[in-house]
């Protein structure tokens, strides 16, 4: 996923945005209200994480001002305010979810993964299949043809955003909104190295290889 934290407490945002990172989600942060919002309005993201206190526009006027303007993101206060009240306020704004400071990181990334379900529509997906091979994201492991391969979290995120559009022509680009969360000169090489050690794990022992890349254009998964 994309995310969005809005988060004025450095160490807390830096925390958070880690082990986000580690679960293969791109993360953008901002520390205010007011650049946060600029960010939500003008990128696209799969949630957001809003801190009710933050400066410039508080947290509230943030999920107040995206749900007048039409914008559905989803979004999970995050907050020491943890009175019944300052819940149930939180909610009639348009956040999708309100979760307590200190939580539970576990906890986080559950209701992250409801709320963003919800707006969807969708029910949950847990495995993942193209062709042969076979992602159970609940486990975090992958197999070709049974056979289990190890994959470190980059390699995992790229291969999940490449299962989901299986069959699909990805780009460069794509790759980079998606699964990479920082600025880089988008000719270097580094979507072409984690493409190519990739696909060596998949690949290795089969005769067939399952990722193509098409010059010029991107790459594919084919089962």
């Amino acid at each position: 996923m994309k995310l969005l934290l809005i988060e004025d407490d450095l160490e807390s945002a830096k925390y958070l945005a880690k082990g986000l990172r580690e679960h293969g989600h791109v993360v953008d942060h901002r520390a205010s209200g007011r650049d946060g919002l600029f960010m939500a309005t003008t990128e696209h993201y799969d949630a957001l994480i809003v801190d009710r206190m933050v400066p410039e526009v508080d947290g509230m006027t943030v999920v107040q001002t995206l749900r007048a303007s039409g914008n559905e993101t989803p979004i999970l206060f995050l907050t020491a305010l943890d009175k019944v009240e300052e819940k149930v306020k939180g909610l009639k704004a348009g956040a999708d979810d309100y979760l307590a400071k200190p939580y539970s990181f576990t906890e986080l990334m559950a209701r992250l993964e409801t709320i963003t379900r919800r707006k969807s529509g969708e029910k949950a997906v847990t495995k993942l299949v193209c062709g042969e091979l076979e992602m159970d994201l609940l486990t975090r492991t992958v197999r070709r043809a049974g056979k289990e391969i190890d994959l470190q979290a980059r390699e995992f995120s790229l291969l999940e955003y490449l299962m989901r559009n299986s069959g699909t022509v990805i780009t460069r680009t794509m790759l980079l909104e998606h699964v990479w969360d920082y600025n880089f000169d988008p000719q270097t090489n580094v979507i072409d190295v984690h493409i190519s050690r990739l696909r060596q794990k998949i690949d290795k022992g089969f005769d067939k290889s399952m990722i193509q890349t098409l010059r010029g254009a991107g790459y594919k998964l084919v089962a």
